[in-house]
């Protein structure tokens, strides 16, 4: 079943609990139904809701993976440059080229981290957005829910 469907069985199953005598608009209903329906309301919830937690857990990792580059990257520079004879030229051009190779790094490390925050975002906003649209659907059915419990007390019996 879907999440209208047990929604709807939901509503039946209010609508069969017996009134309350002495008190409008309250029923006694079976709490074990409504608590297996609760359940498969859950189980039947938006793939995004789960999607979203390991959409922010993967963004975490591919940042932290892109640091971790970045990070060896620069080590790997800082140990070439260390490596090299102490000869002027050689130390210059060195010294030179392991700048250029940390300045890489870095722009790479950035670049991978913008990318990553990007497309986690983007993930993210999506899922926002389907998860308000099914919060709307959700206070639109119990508003509904509502309605009809409501006009149930009202029936004449």
């Amino acid at each position: 079943m879907n999440v209208d469907e047990l929604l709807d069985l939901m509503e039946e199953t209010l609508e069969e609990g017996t009134a309350m005598p002495f008190s409008a608009g309250k029923r006694v209903v079976d709490v074990d139904k409504m608590r297996d329906i609760i359940d498969d309301v859950r189980a039947n919830l938006p793939d995004e809701m789960r999607q979203s937690k390991k959409i922010v857990e993967d963004r975490e990792r591919i940042v932290q993976d892109a640091h971790q580059e970045a990070d060896a990257i620069i080590r790997q520079a800082e140990e070439r440059a260390k490596a090299i004879t102490s000869d002027q030229e050689i130390v210059k051009r060195a010294q030179k080229h392991a700048v250029e190779i940390l300045t890489t790094a870095q722009n790479q490390g950035r670049e991978i981290s913008k990318s990553a925050t990007t497309y986690c975002e983007t993930i993210l906003k999506n899922t926002e957005e389907t998860m308000a649209r099914s919060i709307a659907d959700i206070k639109n059915t119990r508003l509904n829910l509502r309605n009809a419990t409501s006009r149930g007390a009202r029936r004449p019996k």
